[in-house]
Formats: C-alpha cells, sequence, structure tokens
C-alpha cells in the first residue's frame, strides 16, 4: 500500500518528498523509482549486500511465523508500541510490523524495510503497509520525526537513524536474543552462539541518542518438529553456514525461547 505511506518517505539521493505516480515515485529533482509489480519500492543507492535473505529464507521464515512460534513476541512487541505511524527495520515478512498495526487500529499505518527484495515482496502484502528495500546502515529513506514507533527485531540498529526518524514523544523498540535463547538447538545442531555481552553492548550504542526507559523479558517453552527446526535454522544467519542448515536430526526437540524487549525513547524530545 505504498499510497498510504508515500508522505512518510524521502528521496535517498537528494532528500526530496515523493510524488506517487501509476508506476513508482519521482522527487522533484528527477529521480524515480519503480514500483514493483509486486508491490515494494526498491530505495537502495547500490546493489545489496551478500546478507541479504533469499528468497529460501523468506519462505522459510514465512512458514515458521505463520504457525504462531513466535506470536508472544509480536503481543510483547504490539503491547508497546504507540502512536498511528510505525516503522519497523530489517522487517522480513512484517510480521512483527503487522501486528503492531493491528494493535494501532484502523488509522495506523506502516513502513516495513529490508535489504532483501525477496523479504520487501511478502511484507508489501500487509494492511496499511509500504515496503521499502533499504539498508539500515547507509540511512533510511524516512522523513525527520515522522515514526512513533520505530521497530528493530532481531535485526540490525542504527541509532542515529532512528532517532532522526522518531517522532515527539514517539520510541524505539528493540528485540534481542539472551543467552540462553533456543540453547537446545543450538545445541542439537551446533550453531553459532549468543553472546554473553550482547545486552551490555545494545545499551551502550543506544545511550548516544537515547534513554533507556525499561526492560521486558520473555521466556516460554517451544516445542519444535524436525521440520520446524530445519525452518528455524534455514530462515536466520544460521542459514549461510551449510553446515548447520543441512545437518538434519530426526528428533523433535523442546527449546527455550529467552527474549528481551527493550524500549528506547529519543533524548532530543525530552
Amino acid at each position: 500500500m505504498l499510497g498510504d505511506v508515500v508522505d512518510l518517505l524521502r528521496c535517498p539521493h537528494c532528500g526530496s518528498s515523493f510524488v506517487l505516480e501509476s508506476n513508482g515515485v519521482t522527487c522533484p529533482q528527477g529521480h524515480h523509482f519503480d514500483r514493483a509489480r509486486q508491490g515494494h519500492l526498491n530505495l537502495l543507492r547500490g546493489p545489496a549486500g551478500a546478507n541479504a535473505d533469499t528468497a529460501a529464507m523468506v519462505a522459510a521464515r514465512a512458514e515458521f511465523l505463520l504457525a504462531g512460534h513466535y506470536r508472544p513476541i509480536a503481543a510483547l512487541v504490539a503491547d508497546a508500541a504507540v502512536g498511528l505511524v510505525a516503522v519497523e527495520v530489517g522487517a522480513g515478512t512484517g510480521y512483527y510490523l503487522h501486528h503492531v498495526l493491528d494493535r494501532l487500529g484502523p488509522g495506523s499505518r506502516g513502513i516495513a524495510t529490508d535489504v532483501s527484495a525477496y523479504a520487501c515482496r511478502r511484507s508489501a502484502k500487509g494492511p496499511r503497509t509500504g515496503a521499502i528495500v533499504a539498508d539500515t546502515w547507509a540511512g533510511l529513506p524516512i522523513a525527520d520525526g515522522v515514526a512513533d514507533t520505530v521497530l528493530a527485531v532481531f535485526a540490525p540498529r542504527n541509532p542515529g537513524e532512528f532517532a532522526r526518524i522518531c517522532a515527539p514523544g514517539g520510541r524505539v523498540l528493540v528485540v534481542t536474543p539472551m543467552a540462553d535463547h533456543l540453547a537446545e538447538v543450538r545445541r542439537a545442531r551446533g550453531l553459532m552462539d549468543i553472546e554473553h555481552d550482547k545486552h551490555d553492548r545494545l545499551l551502550a550504542s543506544m545511550t548516544t541518542h537515547f534513554s533507556h526507559r525499561e526492560s521486558r523479558p520473555l521466556r516460554y517453552d517451544l516445542d519444535l518438529s524436525p521440520h520446524e527446526v530445519d525452518l528455524l535454522i534455514g530462515m536466520g544467519p544460521n542459514a549461510f553456514h551449510a553446515d548447520a542448515s543441512n545437518a538434519s536430526d530426526p528428533a523433535p526437540i523442546r527449546t527455550t525461547v529467552a527474549v528481551r524487549l527493550d524500549v528506547f525513547e529519543p533524548q532530543r524530545w525530552r
């Protein structure tokens, strides 16, 4: 639904606002970007990096999330959201953003950004959502001070950009895994560990631009079939490690979901 959010976007080349056209958007300086037939808009200033999710990764994530395994995480995030405009960076399929928009009500609208065009094809299907191919590290093609809620759920963070786009009274919601998140799956499949100082590094990286309001931990058990374990591995960074993603174990696994939601408020609005 690009028309719902075009006023919130800015040209990645010159920073001008866009005019919506039948086949895409154009800024007053003549920079034009075509809208894909799936509904998303590619505003990357260069080629996507090697870390962009593949079609197979996005399909695995969509199937895993559709089964409801991470619905408690989505509820945790949605409960902390405010306002009527939400932006999710590294949004993948837009799963968390769509839950937030449902919570905020029919007057809300959202922008899902991801460096993967395959991901944006999925997130563009959500109601009142504009899907934008963009690199969080390179700068978000979003206007200053327009986002009431910024989401980064297991996603890259750019505190300076988050502070720039956050509206007065807005907040940034960051979800990160705790050290024992999916520990049983990690042990069984030999996956990458989670750094024990991850939360400390998050807080340190955000304090230049934000005040830390609160942390909300979430823990629950999850019973996964072998196929669901394969989906879980295939939808994240471990998918790039062939040995881990292809290691098949015929036994189901009970594992622990252990994540933390941190709520931040931009210092410039305090």
